[in-house]
């Protein structure tokens, strides 16, 4: 019974009662979710609209229609599969199209792959293949298994009738493996690359392996936090080991240069101490300003631990000529070859490099002195000019000491001067008193 009957028997209006719009309630909408294409009621109602992790089926498949011409139907026929080798008839659901049944082979017999196990003559074994251990009869048994069970030596071990270990039966198979395969190569060129005879099994190996494995299955916790412990503190030893190795390498070649450095301003030279404050940047040894970029270059490449040798040479002759200019660096590579050294060795060994970064340093520090002798002759020349132009007047009575002394590798003499002639007692002097002049205004300079 309807609404609409039961107001007909009560007397009702058919018209609903109005309702206020305070009293009118708002629904929500519900979102309308349309099932896709290629599923089921039944199982978009289970799932929910969430999409399956992989698709079953491609839903353009569905959507397909069959073609006109073919009738398809599916059947529960014979099957014959290549990979039995008895007669067991097997059935299974064929696709039938036109009422032609298929007659290829049934699809999962690829799958089925087997193990190539070579066989062996009377000859054969009595020629090659005794073994005082081994008997004739268990060699064919072991054999037979290997071919039933797919070299799974473990079942094989458990279905022999005597009693040996899976090492033994390993080693007894790959022993007449590989002697069968040399017996019957024309050459041993022609089996040398077979894997069976480029790593053949070794039993004592195999054992020591499966011992080593067995003792850490079977370890308790605590072992296994002690052994845990042991390798944290072996790997921190060797960190400690590696960076205090880093450290000395380090130390080692900024002593090289501190050692250079002393050789460039050390007490053979004539350059003194006070002078060399006043020298141009230029004229500065490099060793010293390359010092920390040397350094940090050769920590870097310890740091790579594999590096090419010829990358390594390049990084460290950056790092020395860094505090260079362009022409200097290009003057250094002009005396290599002056003197018929490659720019990059040929064969850049650690030996060879080395010497060679060792040539640069040195012709960089003898063009480092040729460029201090010549600021200091320079520097000796302007000094006598300028003395020369304090007093335009040369005196006569002026003589030139025969003793000679040298100054950045030029011999001189040295003038000196006499002494005037003191004045009289009674001669007065006719520069006039600096009484009567006003006081000079002190700079900034005189502070």
């Amino acid at each position: 019974m309807g609404g609409t009957d039961a107001k007909d028997i009560l007397g009702l209006p058919k018209t609903p009662l109005s309702l206020s719009h305070h009293e009118k309630k708002s629904r929500p909408q519900k979102e309308s979710h349309r099932k896709p294409d290629g599923i089921s009621r039944e199982v978009y109602a289970l799932t929910g609209g969430v999409a399956p992790l992989m698709p079953s089926i491609d839903v353009t498949h569905l959507k397909r229609p069959p073609p006109p011409h073919e009738k398809v139907a599916w059947q529960w026929l014979p099957i014959k599969s290549s990979a039995r080798k008895d007669d067991l008839q097997l059935y299974h659901w064929v696709r039938v199209v036109n009422g032609v049944p298929p007659t290829a082979d049934y699809s999962f017999a690829k799958y089925n792959k087997s193990v190539d196990i070579l066989n062996y003559t009377d000859d054969e074994y009595e020629t090659h293949l005794t073994d005082p251990l081994w008997t004739k009869e268990e060699t064919d048994q072991l054999f037979e298994l290997c071919q039933t069970f797919d070299l799974r030596f473990t079942v094989i071990a458990d279905r022999f009738p005597l009693p040996r270990t899976v090492e033994e039966l390993k080693d007894r198979y790959y022993t007449v493996t590989r002697a069968l395969l040399r017996a019957r190569a024309q050459s041993p060129a022609d089996v040398a690359n077979h894997p069976l005879l480029k790593e053949p099994y070794d039993i004592s190996r195999d054992r020591e392996r499966k011992r080593a494995l067995s003792m850490v299955l079977s370890q308790s916790r605590h072992q296994e936090k002690k052994d845990a412990e042991i390798l944290a503190e072996a790997k921190r030893i060797s960190e400690m080991r590696l960076a205090a190795r880093r450290a000395a390498d380090i130390d080692v070649s900024g002593n090289e240069n501190v050692g250079l450095d002393k050789a460039d301003g050390g007490p053979g030279c004539s350059v003194s101490p006070s002078s060399n404050s006043q020298l141009p940047a230029t004229a500065v040894a490099p060793s010293t300003l390359t010092m920390a970029d040397y350094a940090s270059t050769l920590a870097s490449l310890r740091m790579l631990h594999v590096y090419l040798r010829t990358y390594g040479l390049e990084q460290m002759v950056q790092a020395a000529s860094s505090a260079v200019g362009l022409r200097t660096i290009k003057r250094v590579e002009q005396t290599l070859q002056d003197l018929g050294v490659n720019l990059k060795p040929k064969v850049p060994t650690k030996t060879v490099c080395d010497e060679h970064l060792e040539l640069r340093k040195e012709i960089l520090t003898l063009l480092n002195l040729q460029k201090q002798l010549q600021y200091k002759e320079s520097e000796g020349s302007a000094q006598r000019e300028g003395s020369y132009a304090a007093m335009p007047d040369t005196p006569k009575d002026r003589v030139f000491a025969s003793e000679p002394f040298s100054f950045g590798g030029i011999s001189a003499e040295r003038p000196i001067k006499k002494e005037p002639k003191r004045k009289g007692p009674g001669r007065q002097a006719d520069t006039p008193s600096p009484a009567h002049k006003r006081p000079r205004k002190l700079k900034a300079s005189d502070l």
